[in-house]
């Protein structure tokens, strides 16, 4: 739980964002109505805040120097404001205050949100700035660092790729289109050959006027582009947004490739992940294994104790699997059914399935239940074809359920 330090003394105002944290349960308000509430509550807990939302005009600060008192602390600053002033802004902006957004709209409030939960994610993102010109490398820093990122400076494109090739966490290049050496544009191209959008996000700079420079830019591969000058607002929303962008497709394929409930692989990946291994398996000459599994009287579960529980006895065995499995391809087939494909061999997975055995008896997933238990069917042979081996391996399976189940077949 992240505590917000909120300084605002609108009721009306106080009213939305509560109306809002209520919303969010990874953050909790701490409301002040004042700059002298507020100086209080900063001198005596302000370690125990992770950032501010600060209304620019207080009774007792009318002036703004709210924003001075918690920026002392360190302590990363939203500035609400109910009127629009330029010059204000860039005031605000020039001391390093995350943003400054207006009181207008339900929208603008829900902006301020985005900003927190970025503020949470920002501090594993890393960003390299790519220009030649030092005064321009400084002042994207001094825009960007109030949001947290983790900022990289290259003076020119080989510098640039030389950072990439060792750091290979980087998620932001900012790069400007002519430098001297490898200029922006040839060190897009380069990139693209190797890195694709999700990997790593580009965004281009440049003064020139040429109307064609920004579709350039990007039609050689970068995500987005910018104009020098720019405002900080500008930068600001253009790399949130293509972060934003990144996270959503990294989402979706995570999505498509991970069973939601359990986390494993589901079906789809399962079957892709184990031909790739059959086939490097193949190569090398190298045996695999390949087991079906199954919870035992699951249908009893649901029944006696409710589809709640039912969920809670498969994200336990699965938990528990990837455990006790962690270089096995695992895969959760559907429903009560999981699969999976490793190098060990049947004897060595055998009596590693027992021990599984015996933890997942101890697995709580239901008052009153009995011990939860699975059976097993393993397969240890030649990487032939995938689909084959999973159906020899699920005649085990039902071999072992016709013996008594909570028990492996193997031989």
């Amino acid at each position: 739980m992240r505590n917000i330090l909120v300084i605002e003394d609108s009721p009306l105002v106080l009213k939305i964002l509560d109306h809002l944290f209520r919303k969010e349960s990874g953050f909790q308000p701490v409301f002040c109505a004042s700059y002298a509430e507020a100086q209080v509550m900063l001198e005596t807990s302000a370690s125990l805040f992770f950032a501010a939302f600060v209304d620019l005009n207080l009774p007792d600060a009318p002036d703004g120097e709210i924003v001075d008192l918690v920026m002392s602390y360190y302590l990363p600053c939203i500035v609400l404001s109910g009127t629009y002033d330029e010059q204000r802004r860039d005031q605000m902006l020039l001391k390093g205050v995350v943003d400054y957004v207006l009181k207008e709209s339900q929208h603008s409030y829900e902006y301020a949100f985005r900003l927190l939960h970025r503020l949470e994610s920002n501090s594993a993102v890393k960003i390299l700035i790519a220009d030649d010109s030092e005064a321009t490398r400084n002042y994207i820093r001094h825009v960007l660092t109030p949001h947290r990122y983790q900022i990289l400076e290259a003076c020119d494109g080989d510098d640039a790729l030389r950072l990439l090739q060792e750091q290979h966490d980087i998620d932001l290049l900012v790069v400007d289109h002519s430098m001297p050496g490898l200029s922006g544009f040839d060190l897009v191209k380069l990139l693209r050959q190797k890195m694709k959008r999700h990997e790593l996000i580009i965004l281009g700079l440049s003064a020139d006027t040429k109307g064609s420079l920004s579709a350039k830019f990007i039609k050689h591969g970068a995500d987005d582009f910018l104009r020098k000058p720019f405002y900080p607002e500008e930068l600001n929303c253009r790399v949130m947004s293509t972060l934003e962008r990144r996270d959503l497709m990294r989402a979706l394929k995570k999505a498509a490739q991970y069973d939601a409930l359990t986390g494993l692989n589901n079906r789809r990946a399962f079957y892709e992940h184990g031909q790739q291994l059959f086939v490097k398996a193949r190569s090398g000459g190298h045996e695999l294994s390949v087991a079906m599994l199954d919870l035992d009287f699951f249908k009893r579960i649901n029944d006696e104790h409710g589809h709640a529980s039912g969920d809670a006895a498969l994200v336990g065995f699965a938990r528990a699997l990837a455990a006790a499995f962690p270089d096995a391809l695992l895969g959760r087939l559907g429903g009560e059914e999981f699969a999976m494909v490793s190098q060990q061999d049947a004897h060595t997975l055998n009596a590693a399935l027992d021990q599984l055995r015996t933890q997942c008896a101890s697995i709580r997933y239901a008052t009153g239940a009995t011990p939860l238990s699975f059976s097993a069917g393993i397969y240890y042979g030649t990487p032939d074809d995938l689909e084959n081996l999973l159906h020899l391996a699920d005649k085990r399976l039902y071999q072992a359920k016709t013996q008594g189940r909570g028990r492996n077949y193997w031989q």
